[in-house]
């Protein structure tokens, strides 16, 4: 997703007590960030924050790290997480708000940090062929992940698109993942609790059913 330059994002940024664009410090050390030895769950190419601001507020006794390449969404992001949070009169303590390119992952999460859930939302469907290794659930990504993933951990995976979903589903199983749930229309399923995102919700509006899946390690 394109966004415009924000020049008040980095600033902002720079003063938020649970933004950090060197990741690779608390590499096997993330419990240290959030100061506690709850469960990490991680949401790769969280965008505007939306969807992991909400889980947050409803999971207080689990921590999140939401990661994502760019700072001026991570900007947007921020906001969107005081705005979420505001009426508790509290900052969030179990959102950890990370600069970072995935393809650096392995540089900012270790085995030892034991994530325990991952969600991958509406991620860039990179459709052109020579571009497709950059999807998000590419099957070198999901290798990638494995190390990372407890042994009970399950990826949460959402989009509109229906090339990258199909696509998706022979990725995860190349990659040795079993898939445990399925669906071609998320919303007239049985899934129950779902957190709508901002892009979900503009898609569903426009009549495009969204295609959901669980895959465990």
């Amino acid at each position: 997703m394109r966004i415009r330059k924000k020049k008040w994002a980095e600033p902002e940024l720079a003063v938020c007590p649970y933004y950090t664009n060197t990741p690779e410090k608390f590499r096997g050390r993330w419990k240290e960030f959030f100061g506690n030895d709850h469960p990490i769950e991680l949401e790769i190419g969280c965008g505007k924050c939306t969807f992991v601001a909400e889980k947050a507020k409803r999971n207080p006794g689990i921590n999140y790290i939401a990661m994502d390449i760019k700072s001026d969404m991570l900007g947007v992001g921020r906001r969107n997480i005081e705005h979420i949070f505001a009426d508790t009169g509290e900052r969030p303590k179990n959102i950890a708000l990370v600069r970072c390119n995935v393809e650096m992952i392995d540089k900012a999460i270790a085995p030892e940090d034991g994530i325990a859930m991952m969600y991958i939302n509406f991620c860039n469907p990179w459709p052109r062929e020579k571009h497709k290794k950059r999807r998000l659930t590419y099957p070198k990504k999901l290798s990638m992940y494995r190390d990372f993933l407890t042994d009970d951990a399950v990826i949460f995976f959402k989009t509109d698109n229906d090339e990258l979903f199909e696509d998706s589903i022979g990725y995860f199983e190349e990659a040795k993942y079993h898939i445990r749930y399925l669906t071609h229309d998320l919303h007239n399923s049985d899934i129950k609790d779902n957190i709508v995102t901002e892009h979900e919700q503009m898609f569903t509006d426009e009549g495009i059913p969204i295609k959901y899946l669980e895959a465990t390690v």
